[in-house]
């Protein structure tokens, strides 16, 4: 994915996390914002944890990759985009245009 936006800081104990799921190999399904900033999942094995210039990302065994603060779950656990989420759902009962309608 090739995401415009500027990548915001993890929590540490977030990518520790990650970085634990990779050495277990889990496999499980991640839902997170896509570059076009819509709900999407993917699923299969963790395959590696990179950091890059353009933030950490979490790859998957199958070749896709996901950008960390751009995960709303994974696998169950709150990720970094769960706030944002959780914004996003709530918007009609806030008055607030997110984009959503």
């Amino acid at each position: 994915m090739n995401y415009k936006d500027k990548y915001l800081p993890v929590d540490p104990d977030f990518i520790e996390y990650c970085d634990s799921q990779v050495t277990l190999k889990s496999s499980g399904k991640i839902h997170f914002f896509n570059d076009q900033h819509k709900v999407d999942d993917v699923k299969g094995p963790l395959s590696t944890l990179n950091n890059t210039s353009e933030g950490y990302f979490l790859e998957l065994e199958n070749g896709n990759s996901v950008r960390l603060d751009k995960i709303i779950t994974l696998m169950g656990k709150p990720g970094p985009g769960y706030a944002e989420y959780d914004s996003y759902a709530n918007a009609c009962l806030t008055c607030e245009d997110l984009g959503q309608f």
